[in-house]
């Protein structure tokens, strides 16, 4: 599924020391009703997260680590619709990486920066699909306003 180019609408955030990252942007989004957002950038620390990793299955989504620790975001992308579905990278006080599907409880040690963006042609949702047991990704074009 692919959609044709969209202009590009950016909003900037900043979170600050105790801010939940997840549900913070989820509430961004919404209240700002954006259709089809998803991460430019994000830099920042975290003291703790919640995430499911790489060898998850829909029958089996035991995979979740819960980390305890300050560590660097290195990375955040994904899309922010509903259902928001972000991966995070994190390093820890080694430089060592760990990184995984965000499931919440991401709380922000100093700062976050982050950098969304809409496309603001197209909205974003998402459907159950059967090959993958999972929520994915739904794109469509939104209605031109005359």
């Amino acid at each position: 599924m692919s959609s044709g180019p969209s202009a590009l609408t950016v909003h900037a955030l900043r979170l600050g020391p105790g801010e939940e990252l997840l549900s913070s942007l989820v509430a961004f989004v919404e209240e700002r009703r954006l259709k089809a957002p998803f991460i430019i950038t994000c830099v920042g620390s975290v003291t703790k997260a919640t995430l499911r990793l790489a060898n998850a299955t829909a029958d089996n989504i035991n995979q979740v680590v819960h980390l305890n620790e300050r560590f660097e975001i290195v990375s955040l992308v994904g899309t922010l619709n509903k259902e928001a579905h972000l991966h995070i990278c994190l390093a820890d006080k080694e430089g060592k990486t760990i990184g995984g599907h965000v499931l919440g409880d991401v709380e922000v040690f100093t700062t976050a920066e982050v950098i969304i963006g809409e496309a603001s042609d197209l909205s974003f949702d998402r459907e159950m699909d059967e090959r993958t047991g999972f929520p994915e990704l739904v794109i469509t074009a939104r209605a031109k306003r005359a």
